[in-house]
């Protein structure tokens, strides 16, 4: 039987793992044995730049945690090495951070175990095809470019015909 302190250590790693699966916009279970300490600092500075927390963690305790939020799906996953990343602003981006550094090591050392985004567990599919999105920012300048490109086309097709007229696009001197 461990002693108080370190159950109440353990206790309270536990209580922050839960906090931190709740407020989750989304998140990936991650093996990565076999990679190196270079490979780790690079995976981490990416997270970093994206937003992602990233962290090792022990599997009795994660396993604690997911069933105290209601997925206990991903407890299958908790075996051998396993890292957590989550994201607390965009959905998509430690699925796509991690999906990165998967294909670079064709999942031999590096590998997605189980996600879930918005308290619900994602299949490996759903993850993968998540992870292929693009950014947050790249999805609204594409729907802002889409809703701009008719008023663009208004516009040259009225300078065309104006042009065509003779007239004039230029807006009158105020005097």
């Amino acid at each position: 039987m461990p002693n108080a302190k370190i159950l109440s250590e353990k206790q309270a790693v536990v209580a922050e793992l839960t906090e931190k699966l709740k407020s989750a916009a989304s998140g990936v279970l991650v093996d990565y044995k076999g990679i190196t300490v270079a490979e780790d600092t690079a995976l981490r500075a990416e997270c970093r730049k994206n937003e992602v927390d990233y962290a090792v963690v022990k599997n009795t305790l994660v396993r604690f945690a997911i069933n105290s939020v209601g997925m206990e799906e991903m407890d299958g996953a908790l075996n051998g090495t396993t890292s957590l990343a989550v994201s607390h602003e965009d959905p998509i981006a430690p699925m796509r951070v991690i999906n990165k550094f998967a294909k670079q090591f064709n999942g031999s050392k590096f590998a997605i175990k189980a996600g879930f985004m918005d308290g619900k567990v994602l299949s490996l599919e759903e993850i993968n095809a998540l992870a292929e999105l693009p950014s947050k920012e790249v999805l609204q300048a594409q729907v802002l470019g889409t809703m701009l490109a008719p008023i663009t086309s208004l516009a040259i097709v009225v300078k065309a015909i104006c042009e065509q007229k003779g007239g004039s696009v230029e807006a009158p001197a105020v005097e």
